[in-house]
């Protein structure tokens, strides 16, 4: 059986940068990424086929998603490339890290057999890294929405000692919401593959395969309550302050 690493597992090293197997795979990510974009890019018409008249739908639908909860359109789409990258990245990094084969191509490494792929979400650095982004920009976002000295005071007030104090939380769920968005995508999908690692090993063939979409959903609720929780986090801060 494969042994499971809670860490990524390091592949080699350029000028002493390490380059570990989910970071392998989230630079294949967006390369996938970007190629596919460009394609894209070049085949919009003004007269939509079946695939471009889907995905304008899926993206009218997001907007208005986005713009329920934002109360603006005019927000929504100020702030949909964010929400909208965040989600596709992270699926897609969801989607590709339990793609079949991934876990199976093995280098050698220190007399040890590393696997060459791993799911970016499946590193801690990789969800944290995206928690860190979601949080900084979300602030300077509510910072350029309602004004600097305004959204600092958020923060540090010292009119009254029970302003400062709200203060001091309000910094602490800052700090929270790192960890929360972090940890939570983290564990789901590290669990996963774990779970189908297991499932692989003790029952192969068609028996993992209702495991496999299972995994699949997992990814896509994941990837959508990460947006969902940084567009919620937009809406705070750049509301904070309007009335």
């Amino acid at each position: 059986m494969e042994e499971i690493s809670l860490k990524a597992e390091e592949l080699f090293n350029v000028g002493g940068f390490i380059v570990t197997n989910s970071l392998l795979l989230t630079f294949i990510v967006s390369l996938a990424l970007i190629i596919i974009s460009l394609l894209l890019y070049k085949k919009i018409s003004m007269v939509p086929g079946k695939f471009q008249s889907g995905v304008e739908m899926g993206i009218e639908w997001f907007l208005d998603l986005m713009h329920s909860t934002l109360g603006s359109l005019e927000k929504a789409e100020r702030y949909f490339p964010l929400v909208a990258t965040i989600f596709i990245f992270i699926l897609f990094s969801n989607l590709l890290g339990i793609f079949p084969g991934v876990g199976s191509f093995t280098i050698d490494r220190h007399s040890n057999h590393v696997p060459l792929f791993r799911s970016p979400a499946a590193d801690l650095n990789f969800t944290m890294a995206f928690a860190v982004i979601s949080v900084i920009v979300t602030n300077v976002l509510g910072a350029m929405a309602v004004g600097v000295f305004p959204h600092i005071k958020k923060f540090l007030n010292f009119r009254n000692p029970i302003t400062f104090f709200i203060g001091i939380l309000e910094i602490v769920s800052e700090v929270a919401k790192i960890i929360s968005l972090s940890f939570r995508l983290f564990g789901n999908v590290f669990a996963g593959e774990v779970l189908l690692t297991i499932i692989f090993f003790l029952a192969p063939y068609f028996i993992p395969l209702p495991f496999l979409i299972l995994e699949l959903f997992v990814g896509l609720i994941q990837a959508f309550l990460f947006a969902m929780l940084t567009l919620v986090s937009i809406s705070l801060h750049t509301a904070a302050h309007e009335h």
